[in-house]
């Protein structure tokens, strides 16, 4: 097992399975933490583009500043392809609120380029009364109209 060249994943060959799938957009970049955050949304069946692993979140208490995250791959790349959509999946926490704001204000201002955050709320089957303030507040601000 060895890393894949174009996005960082988890690969056997020199490009992982999702980069080498013709059926996949290289269109839509979507951005994760680590490899196993591509299983869990692989999981979901919902996204038919590409991703970008960046080996990790920014972390100024542990050392970890862009220099050590696949950030300069993740640019190239986007130069490169010029894809339309660069989803932001890293997970609501500290470290990965301020790696999505970063990557944020490197990307914003490319033309034709929207860069997008996964949605975050409450999980199905979550009751109101357990929910923190933080979750709460970001579910209502992530609302979304009912087809």
């Amino acid at each position: 097992i060895r890393t894949c060249a174009e996005c960082g994943n988890y690969a056997t060959e020199e490009l992982c399975p999702i980069c080498a799938d013709p059926e996949r957009s290289p269109q839509t970049i979507c951005v994760v933490a680590e490899a196993r955050d591509v299983m869990a949304l692989e999981r979901a069946g919902e996204f038919r583009g590409r991703y970008h692993v960046l080996g990790g979140l920014l972390s100024p208490v542990q050392g970890i500043g862009p220099d050590e995250l696949r950030v300069a791959a993740l640019l190239e790349r986007v130069e490169r392809i010029r894809p339309g959509e660069v989803v932001l999946a890293t997970p609501p926490t500290v470290e990965g609120d301020a790696t999505a704001e970063y990557l944020r204000a490197l990307l914003s201002g490319r033309e034709g380029l929207r860069v997008t955050r996964l949605a975050l709320g409450l999980p199905v089957g979550a009751d109101l009364d357990y929910a923190d303030q933080v979750t709460l507040a970001r579910a209502l601000r992530g609302r979304t109209e009912m087809d």
